[in-house]
């Protein structure tokens, strides 16, 4: 006896279910090569004492034009020469406004080379981009980027502007790993919107770095070697060279202006509740003390007075009159 089989349901249930697989192989790899937005949170980095610092290096830190490093120190180490700034250079015409000083292969600037590496090291060692670019160079201008850690492979460059969102989050933190060079063009810009923090952006560069002329940066700069800014860049943040420590590291800066970063939100609240805590609390504690004080010592004195003198009073009075009657 023959059976007549069809075999076409076999080879359409076979089909769908090969079909079934390779979609589900697929979505496996597209859910593996996609960021997951949850794992890449970028970190702040401490900069330690090299915080203190609007330019360091370790060879040499050389200004051409009327510089202005606003409350941040400039120094050099293991290097001594730092030139252009007043008063290492009488005529200047650089200058360094206070606190900022000038610190030249001393202690402090030791330590501030120290910290800067292992700053460096930490902000290179952050993992799970929120965007990894293999392009050579990648230019972020034009971007808008929202708070997270962005990795370039190779070299970046920003020409137009790159605007940085907090989403209305005063402590958002971007970490920007440049695997060589980063270089700014001319007239370029770095901006902020909803409350983004200057203090937050760090800038990690596996090379040196190079700010186009009148161009407006914003971040700090931690670069393995060099970093140049060239006539009329302004920075909001900090020129930090020589992080790979070897010692040949330089800052070559051109009439150019270096303000320290306002750290707006965390920085004020704390501030400003210890100074109204201590504030309020003195104020209480003496006006409470003194209140008190005056009215203890008033009511006390005056009811001890009344008293004593009503009581004397009357007893003398009752002991004078009943004696002298008797005896008379």
């Amino acid at each position: 006896m023959t059976l007549n089989i069809s075999v076409a349901p076999i080879r359409r249930a076979l089909s769908v279910w090969m079909t079934a697989v390779a979609t589900v192989a697929i979505a496996a790899v597209v859910l593996a090569m996609t960021p997951t937005r949850a794992n890449a949170v970028a970190s702040p980095v401490l900069l330690g004492t090299a915080g203190s610092f609007g330019v360091l290096a370790g060879a040499t830190v050389t200004n051409t034009g009327p510089t202005v490093v606003n409350g941040l120190n400039v120094g050099v180490s293991p290097g001594t020469a730092i030139t252009g700034f007043f008063p290492t250079t009488p005529t200047g015409p650089g200058i360094v406004t206070p606190p900022g000083t000038l610190h030249s292969a001393d202690a402090v600037a030791g330590q501030a080379k120290i910290d800067l590496t292992t700053a460096y090291n930490s902000a290179a060692g952050q993992t799970s981009p929120d965007a990894v670019y293999t392009d050579d160079p990648h230019d972020f201008g034009g971007q808008t980027l929202t708070p997270g850690l962005y990795k370039v492979n190779v070299s970046a460059g920003i020409t137009g502007t790159l605007t940085l969102d907090a989403q209305n989050n005063p402590n958002a933190v971007w970490v920007f790993q440049i695997g060589s060079t980063l270089t700014t063009a001319s007239a370029s810009t770095v901006s902020f919107i909803n409350g983004a923090s200057p203090c937050n952006v760090y800038w990690q560069v596996g090379s040196s770095a190079t700010l186009g002329t009148n161009s407006t940066f914003v971040g700090n700069i931690l670069a393995h070697t060099s970093i140049t800014a060239t006539t009329g860049a302004s920075i909001n943040g900090r020129l930090l060279a020589d992080a790979g420590a070897t010692g040949m590291g330089a800052v070559t800066l051109d009439s150019n202006t270096i303000t320290a970063p306002e750290c707006g939100g965390a920085t004020t609240g704390a501030t400003t509740g210890a100074t109204t805590g201590a504030t309020t609390g003195a104020t209480t504690g003496a006006t409470t003390g003194t209140t008190t004080g005056e009215t203890t010592g008033a009511t006390t004195g005056a009811t001890t007075g009344t008293t004593t003198g009503e009581t004397t009073g009357a007893t003398t009075g009752a002991t004078t009159g009943t004696t002298t009657g008797e005896t008379t």
